[in-house]
């Protein structure tokens, strides 16, 4: 096993005015589970080809524990991918399509079905050894690239948006077996997607990535509680934190009537940022005009606007789902003071 270094990595495509990935600077330790998060074309899957040998690399070093890998051929970096599409053969048996690479590498035919049992056995597919991809479903596929990327016993897992093929519940589960496979084997894995709760639901830490920059790179509670600067407060959660532009007064700000305490040298105008789950229901504070409820069981999300000196918001707040408010009608909110979040004009976080 080993840990992966981004020593600041560069890529950028002829003809870009602009670097798809830009002096990524990223240590990943040995055993870690990393996740890569971002937008289309922040960088994520540019930056996890680099580490497979499929992208040039412009600028910088990339290291598989202490070697060098920057210039190695793929073959020789000594990692398996697991792509979005299965890339299974669909001529081939799953036993035969797990060993493959394998029978390419000349390992004895002993070793060979020793290994495919062994990763057969830990993904549940020893019942399936002799099917073709096509009789098999989508989660099953994917539980064979698994296992062809677990017998070549490789020191990075590197994966692709693996589950983006996948419905809604075999992806929640498909994940859990992801996260739950990759503690059990210790293996380095690099895992992009552009599926935040994903994200947040399997890393042991997230990189959070824009414009071919690395915005902040921790834990994912790290991440929830204390983002670096304003695009990350967006970009992390579900729904999204609500970030309002207002003025700062000799009180700081004032939002629903709680005043939030801003640093010296703030400017004239910060971003304050509240989680919807940081908001309830008050006599007084925030109007809110209600224009979507979605009723989830337990909770329900209300979507609507409001007016904060003179300039509309648009804002999303969590409310009980079983007493939730009618679509249509006027509310009013209050945050909670201690989780609030500030950041200044050019988004970096203030305090």
């Amino acid at each position: 096993m080993a840990g992966v270094t981004y020593d600041a990595v560069t890529r950028r495509y002829p003809g870009s005015t602009r670097a798809a990935v830009d002096a990524l600077d990223l240590e990943i330790a040995d055993g870690e589970f990393l996740v890569l998060v971002g937008p289309s074309g922040c960088g994520k899957t540019t930056s996890l080809r680099m580490l497979a040998g499929l992208e040039d690399v412009d600028g910088g070093r990339i290291r598989i524990g202490e070697r060098d890998v920057t210039g190695v051929a793929p073959k020789e970096r000594d990692i398996a991918m697991v792509f979005q599409n299965y890339a299974l053969y669909p001529h081939m048996s799953v036993a035969e399509n797990m060993g493959f690479a394998l029978r390419m590498a000349g390992t004895a035919k002993a070793e060979i079905a020793h290994r495919v049992a062994e990763a057969a056995r830990i993904l549940d597919l020893e019942a399936y050894l002799e099917r073709k991809p096509k009789a098999l479903s989508g989660g099953q596929r994917q539980r064979v690239a698994m296992g062809r990327a677990i017998v070549r016993q490789p020191q990075v897992f590197l994966m692709d948006e693996p589950l983006s093929n996948l419905d809604a519940k075999l992806r929640v589960q498909t994940r859990t077996q992801i996260a739950s496979l990759q503690r059990r084997l210790g293996v380095t894995t690099v895992y992009v997607t552009h599926d935040q709760v994903e994200a947040m639901t399997m890393g042991d830490r997230v990189a959070v990535l824009k414009d071919g920059l690395l915005q902040q790179c921790a834990a994912p509670g790290e991440l929830y509680a204390r983002p670096a600067n304003a695009f990350v407060a967006g970009f992390i959660g579900s729904p999204a934190m609500n970030l309002l532009s207002l003025p700062v007064t000799a009180d700081g700000v004032r939002l629903g009537g709680v005043d939030v305490a801003v640093p010296r040298g703030a400017g004239d105008t910060v971003t304050l940022g509240v989680r919807p789950e940081d908001l309830h229901l008050a006599d007084d504070g925030i109007p809110l005009e209600i224009d979507l409820v979605e009723e989830l069981g337990a909770d329900a999300y209300v979507y609507g606007r409001t007016r904060l000196d003179g300039v509309e918001h648009p804002m999303v707040a969590r409310v009980d789902g079983r007493r939730p408010p009618t679509r249509g009608t006027g509310v009013h909110l209050a945050p909670d003071p201690a989780r609030t979040h500030l950041f200044a004009a050019d988004g970096a976080r203030l305090g």
